[in-house]
């Protein structure tokens, strides 16, 4: 009970430092691109150019066949953008403390809204892919689609997993500096452990409950359920609960690490 308690402190904390948070964010995504001549153009042109390679490559270079009836290039790249914020906010999010040492060592400050920094800064490139995916099915003929509109769900979904994983390993980092590259082989074996690029239909019936443990699939599938398959998340009950409680799992978990650790971040960095 008193972690929920603490859970509910944080929440009003993050709201009374909205504004804050917002700053940071800011100062996050354009320190991205800082120095740079086109400056935060390229927070637009990225996303672009990528969603146009995937297209050129597999429309015209390995001329993959419609998954269903829709393009593989759709259906491979809705599965793709929620990966990208996933890796993006866990990569960022480990580092969060340690790249804000300055911040770490002010009282006032409460260093738990950090991971959320890199996370709300991965959220406005994530938003940029969104719309140029929407104009391509736009382009291909499918009309806008109410379910649609579920997709706020799961990016609520990803920062809510990805705020607990995040306060875990950006606590880790101060006294473990390899956990940055821990993160990121876990998150190159679980990009193809995620069906991204294939199908779960390749994998044996009796097998597929271990693909399903992988919370990212939940995620890829919603998506794709968003554009493609018309299914609401609430039709997912027992995905949906399996979630939700890892995700609450690993918030209170990370926050009870986060809290045992903080006191000493001072005295590392």
């Amino acid at each position: 009970m008193r972690y929920i308690k603490e859970f509910y402190r944080f929440l009003n904390h993050l709201f009374a430092n909205k504004a804050l948070l917002k700053i940071l964010i800011i100062n996050d995504f354009k320190k991205q691109y800082l120095g740079s001549y086109l400056g935060l153009l390229w927070a637009f042109i990225q996303p672009l150019s990528f969603i146009i390679v995937i297209w050129l490559v597999f429309t015209y270079g390995f001329r993959s066949a419609p998954h269903g009836n829709v393009p593989y290039f759709l259906w491979l790249s809705t599965g793709m953008l929620p990966w990208f914020f996933i890796s993006d906010a866990l990569n960022n999010g480990s580092n969060a403390i340690v790249a804000n040492d300055f911040l770490v060592k002010k009282v006032s400050f409460r260093v738990s809204i950090l991971p959320l920094v890199p996370m709300g800064s991965a959220f406005l490139i994530h938003l940029g892919l969104l719309a140029f995916l929407m104009f391509f099915f736009l382009l291909y003929g499918f009309k806008p689609s109410i379910y649609w509109l579920q997709l706020p769900y799961y990016v609520l979904c990803i920062m809510f997993l990805a705020l607990g994983l995040s306060w875990i390993t950006s606590a880790m980092q101060v006294f473990i500096k390899d956990i940055g590259q821990i993160i990121a082989l876990l998150l190159q074996i679980g990009f193809w452990a995620t069906p991204i690029f294939w199908n779960m239909t390749m994998v044996p019936q009796r097998y597929q409950w271990i693909v399903k443990l992988n919370p990212a699939y939940y995620i890829i599938e919603g998506y794709r359920d968003s554009f493609i398959n018309h299914r609401w998340f609430w039709q997912m009950q027992h995905a949906t609960l399996y979630y939700i409680g890892l995700s609450a799992f690993f918030c209170i978990f990370g926050a009870i690490v986060f809290k045992r650790l903080r006191p000493h971040f001072g005295d590392v960095l």
